[in-house]
């Protein structure tokens, strides 16, 4: 269920996104989503998002900017050594120019680039362009 939830979260900011909504609820959370979404946030995908009662239930709000045209999470967490992580990405992402590929790894989540330039692997959580 932990697995579904970063998914529907993503889903409903590229529905938003479809729809040019400028923000988006997102509720359940979890501190991967709230991850997750520093990233995107940290890349200039999103504006910004707020955390409200992070201890129940929660919900965020995620200020929108109209850059996002896709976003995923892969509900099964593939390895990846870090030597690997820059054909996957290759693979997966429409060109070399933009989107990211977020990783979970000892060092905690990354995006590919900080994971290449860290030299470590993990598992991939999913991506966004």
């Amino acid at each position: 269920m932990g697995r579904r939830i970063l998914n529907d979260a993503l889903r409903a900011i590229v529905n938003a996104e479809r729809r040019s909504k400028s923000t988006v609820e997102l509720q359940p959370i979890s501190t991967v989503m709230s991850s997750f979404l520093k990233i995107m946030k940290d890349r200039g995908y999103i504006k910004n998002f707020h955390v409200y009662d992070p201890h129940r239930v929660g919900r965020i709000t995620v200020e929108l900017q109209g850059r996002v045209t896709d976003c995923r999470a892969l509900t099964y967490r593939q390895d990846i050594k870090a030597k690997d992580i820059e054909a996957y990405r290759l693979r997966n992402l429409p060109t070399r120019q933009w989107g990211y590929v977020v990783v979970t790894t000892p060092d905690g989540i990354l995006d590919h680039e900080e994971a290449i330039s860290r030299n470590v692997g993990g598992q991939v959580l999913g991506y966004f362009h």
